[in-house]
């Protein structure tokens, strides 16, 4: 609503701009009306190409201006090498001008929005261009661990410090997927969105959807390795392959299901705790439990006490491709038959 009134606004100074003209320079504007209509129309092309324009970051207008810029001094560089002296006609050299200009500036233009920061050490080698005001701690998340959600129970536990950065086509991405007609891909997208929508409403973090795009890369995660490397964020995820080709490409990342498996419990043999016994096991007499991290503890001569919490003793562990498997006896004597 806001903007709206600052294009009222600038459409009545425009409109007025066109009747003052009227009065101070009636050669070129007959009368106020006409002053007014023309006001108008100017104003409202402007707004019109401020409407188109939306979409339209100041980091693509700045790029645009320095395209640009180049691009006029090469057709002025062009212009003044002697290639048209024979065209001696002020039609058409004029014309010529004309057209160096606009065709060079379109180019210089074109070729600086579809290029990044690192492409700009070719033109001015060994200046790095870097914001000053810019945090040293950067988080940028991906899709796996948006929809995953502990990303948000860390930082409403205060284990994450930093900005948190979107990319705006991981948001595609997750719009996609909570647009899906599969009803599995469709709640996992929306519950993406809600994680969002929570970390956002957390105060003490500042969230930021980042407007960089890769054109010329296809994959989202070839997206986000480039747009960390250029950011010099921290990526997070759940994508074991797309960690991997970070760590290839030496960007830094955080594997959500590495760091949980890290920070599982130490058990060791000879160790006594509480443990319901929630199922029987393969075996006869034994019973299955599961710790708080879902690690599962096979319990001898507990199939008795399936349902009811007993004290247990560690005997082994062995580990698996899928974790570490507990096998304890049980320390509580088995209820009188």
């Amino acid at each position: 609503m806001s903007l709206w009134v600052i294009r009222i606004f600038f459409l009545t100074l425009c409109c007025g701009a066109g009747v003052a003209v009227s009065q101070m320079q009636p050669e070129l504007i007959a009368s106020w009306p006409l002053g007014l209509v023309i006001g108008f129309g100017f104003g409202g092309l402007l707004v019109a190409v401020d409407e188109m324009l939306k979409g339209f970051s100041l980091r693509a207008f700045s790029s645009a201006t320095f395209g640009l810029f180049l691009g006029t001094v090469i057709a002025w560089m062009v212009d003044r090498s002697q290639l048209f002296v024979y065209a001696d006609e002020m039609p058409v050299r004029w014309l010529i001008r004309l057209a160096l200009f606009i065709g060079f500036s379109y180019i210089g233009m074109v070729l600086a929005m579809r290029s990044n920061k690192e492409d700009f050490s070719l033109i001015i080698p060994y200046v790095r261009f870097a914001s000053q005001t810019r945090p040293d701690n950067l988080i940028l998340l991906d899709t796996s661990v948006i929809i995953d959600g502990r990303i948000a129970d860390l930082i409403d536990a205060n284990f994450i410090e930093g900005i948190i950065v979107v990319p705006r086509f991981v948001l595609k991405e997750l719009q996609v997927v909570a647009d899906s007609s599969d009803p599995i891909k469709r709640a996992r997208g929306r519950r993406g969105l809600e994680m969002l929508n929570r970390i956002r409403r957390n105060p003490r973090y500042e969230v930021k959807i980042h407007e960089g795009d890769f054109a010329e890369e296809k994959e989202v995660d070839a997206k986000l390795v480039r747009l960390a490397r250029s950011l010099k964020a921290r990526l997070y995820t759940n994508d074991f392959n797309l960690g991997k080709i970070a760590e290839l490409q030496s960007v830094s990342h955080v594997n959500l299901n590495e760091l949980a498996n890290s920070l599982k419990p130490v058990i060791l043999p000879g160790e006594i705790f509480n443990l319901r016994i929630a199922r029987e096991g393969k075996d006869k007499g034994q019973g299955v439990g599961y710790l708080n991290d879902g690690t599962m503890v096979v319990v001898n001569h507990a199939q008795a006490f399936v349902g009811q919490p007993v004290q247990v003793e560690v005997q082994t562990l062995l580990q698996t491709g899928a974790g570490v498997i507990v096998f304890a006896d049980v320390k509580t004597p088995p209820p009188a038959a």
